[in-house]
């Protein structure tokens, strides 16, 4: 089962979806990160008289919603700044989560009395890997450094398979399976490598295979298709599946410039709208597990569960800063590539170590926890579970809601790069001008073109090559003026929005049929947006 509801009216299964959507759009129209403020709802409704007790199904979160996640964030992610920035990544998704899972371990079994250390760990590993999901949103539109948005993406593909390792080798332990600290480093080396081999082999042979089939939608098909497969397999070996999405996802995503125009258009429209919604429904889930987790606590005080809660919170954010400073020194005292880079700074720092909201992971695992280890109740299962929810809410809440200020406070932004940035774009541009000019040419002198034809294409052309020039002007010419490209947008908008009205005029007295009004407002909507794309 999916997830468990309380009532017969299958309504509800919809009222989930919808509502997220809902409270989305909302979050969106008004500028607030979405997860933070699903949750928020979430936990509000959670308590609304008559709604159902809604629990989440470890499996179904592990095996259809974190493939994809994972996947299309690997998909769109430099695999080039990935290896840039290889050292901190891995010191951040490998070294931190191993770090915090000790941290919160024994912090936690020194609090909670009767908490077998084991167990403690369990809680550990489960609250360890942050998801990025909230920060990167966040640090994207508040346009942080290329570099620190990179580092916090790659921490976030890989910090999953770390964490759900530990938690495996913690449960070991915590069940009474027999196992020595040399066999749980074994253990996580080989989920790590044989995971990685999966991506890598299924990698080559799926990018072989969308490449000739030459139909769009068969081709995204097979892109969505890929992350279960990779998950599936691996896990099936018993190798890291998160692991084997992000390596295949990283692949594909390197390799998508082979592939037809058409099918990266698709792609990327469906590959927003996905995210888009399982994002929002694991989010609103995430509020919602409020009533299951509070189940079973009755017989603890508050005091002493909110004293816990917070205490676990702070360690799990303090653990990170104390993880994230030194570390940082780590990559360049090994590698004089780092050393000849530009550090992150303090601030750069102080941005990484606050970005640590954790999420649906957490929750997931945490629900994984059995009811019985060895014939007896799992020790502490119910406030564990509660631990985690506090801990993922307060992260979600504490720092989601102040990363935003943190960042202009400290006046981080990446100015100078999306400057440089433009002026690359514009050489760039200017290259592929002259190339596809020369080009026009070599045809025109072979085929002696149309001249009309060929003058259109060289005006073509030449509008390409001073757009992103343009742009550094901010679409403003000697005081203030509008520059001709920006003219040339503003004027086809208001010719494209007068073609649209005759279409639907005549399609409206049946002039012409559906079908064709549908084929032309498709052409029109690809000019229209690659108008807005400057």
């Amino acid at each position: 089962m999916i997830w468990r509801v309380e009532t017969t009216h299958a309504l509800w299964l919809l009222a989930v979806p919808v509502g997220a959507l809902m409270v989305a759009a909302g979050a969106r129209r008004i500028g607030l990160p979405s997860p933070l403020i699903l949750v928020i709802a979430g936990l509000g409704v959670s308590y609304v008289p008559g709604i159902p007790e809604f629990e989440l199904n470890p499996e179904f979160v592990l095996f259809v919603f974190l493939p994809p996640l994972l996947f299309a964030a690997a998909w769109q992610s430099s695999f080039a700044g990935m290896r840039e920035n290889a050292w901190s990544i891995g010191l951040l998704s490998v070294g931190l989560v191993l770090f915090t899972t000790f941290a919160v371990g024994y912090a936690a079994h020194l609090l909670v009395p009767g908490l077998p250390l084991s167990a403690a760990f369990v809680l550990g590993a489960i609250v360890a890997p942050p998801d990025a999901v909230a920060a990167v949103s966040v640090a994207q539109r508040l346009g942080l450094p290329r570099r620190t948005v990179t580092v916090l993406v790659g921490e976030s593909l890989f910090n999953d398979a770390t964490a759900l390792t530990a938690f495996r080798v913690a449960l070991l332990a915590a069940t009474g399976a027999g196992f020595t600290p040399a066999e749980g480093v074994g253990r996580f080396a080989f989920a790590a490598a044989a995971g990685a081999a999966v991506g890598l082999l299924l990698g080559p042979p799926l990018h072989w295979l969308r490449t000739r089939l030459h139909d769009p939608l068969v081709e995204n098909g097979a892109a969505l298709v890929a992350p279960f497969a990779a998950y599936l397999i691996a896990e099936s070996v018993h190798a890291s599946g998160v692991i084997a999405v992000v390596v295949s996802g990283l692949y594909l995503g390197h390799r998508a410039t082979e592939s037809a125009a058409v099918t990266r258009l698709i792609g990327r429209s469906f590959w927003k709208v996905m995210v888009f919604l399982l994002e929002s429904v694991v989010f609103l889930l995430i509020g919602l597990q409020v009533r299951p987790v509070l189940h079973g606590l009755s017989e603890r005080s508050w005091q002493q569960l909110a004293w816990w809660a917070v205490a676990v919170f702070a360690v799990t954010v303090a653990a990170r800063f104390v993880w994230v400073f030194p570390a940082s020194r780590i990559p360049r005292l090994l590698s004089r590539r780092e050393r000849a880079r530009e550090d992150h700074g303090w601030r750069g720092l102080t941005v990484v170590s606050w970005a640590g909201m954790r999420g649906v992971v957490s929750l997931a695992a945490a629900f994984a926890i059995p009811f019985t280890a060895s014939g007896e109740p799992f020790p502490g299962r119910d406030l564990i579970l509660f631990l985690t929810f506090t801990t993922v809410l307060g992260t979600l809440l504490v720092q989601g809601l102040t990363f935003p200020a943190l960042i202009r406070l400290l006046r981080i932004g990446g100015a100078r790069e999306r400057y440089t940035d433009t002026v690359a774009e514009a050489g760039a541009q200017h290259a592929a001008a002259r190339a596809a000019l020369e080009r026009l040419e070599e045809l025109n002198a072979a085929e002696s073109l149309d001249e009309s034809v060929v003058e259109r294409l060289r005006q073509l052309a030449e509008h390409r090559r001073l757009r992103a020039w343009e742009r550094l002007g901010g679409g403003t010419g000697p005081a203030g003026e509008e520059v001709p490209t920006a003219t040339y947008r503003r004027l086809r908008r208001e010719m494209l929005a007068a073609e649209r009205q005759v279409f639907v005029r005549l399609r409206d007295e049946r002039r012409i049929d559906d079908e064709v009004l549908t084929r032309v407002m498709h052409e029109l909507d690809l000019e229209e947006v690659a108008l807005d794309r400057d």
